[in-house]
């Protein structure tokens, strides 16, 4: 019996997609894999961007409900799911995962968020 094992990443690809207007990405995994790691690492420096908007917004609140914001919260998870559908017919399901994906976010932001809350004070 054969042990399974991780695809090679120089090799030929070894399956193909019905599709025959299916545009490839790379040659390789290797390339692949190069691409996705920038893509990541873009990814991360946006997220940490949106962070600092995140931590600077805690100054416009005055207690836990408004750290919540649950009524933005569902702004925000509407926006992404619809900008999302434009990019659909790359991958199957992308606005259901991109909307999980932020509601992940979002729920980390706020935990994080109501701690920096106790780090603020009231104006006088």
């Amino acid at each position: 019996m054969n042990k399974p094992s991780e695809p090679l990443v120089d090799g030929a690809p070894v399956r193909r997609f019905k599709n025959p207007n299916y545009q490839n990405v790379a040659s390789n995994l290797a390339e692949l894999r190069q691409k996705i790691d920038l893509l990541d690492t873009q990814i991360i420096e946006l997220l940490a961007q949106r962070a600092q908007c995140v931590k600077d917004a805690t100054r416009f609140k005055k207690d836990a409900f408004q750290v919540a914001a649950p009524a933005r919260q569902a702004q925000v998870f509407a926006r992404v799911k619809s900008q999302a559908k434009a990019h659909e017919e790359y991958f199957p399901n992308f606005p259901e995962i991109v909307e999980a994906a932020y509601r992940t976010l979002v729920a980390g932001f706020i935990a994080s968020e109501q701690h920096l809350f106790q780090e603020t004070e009231i104006i006088k």
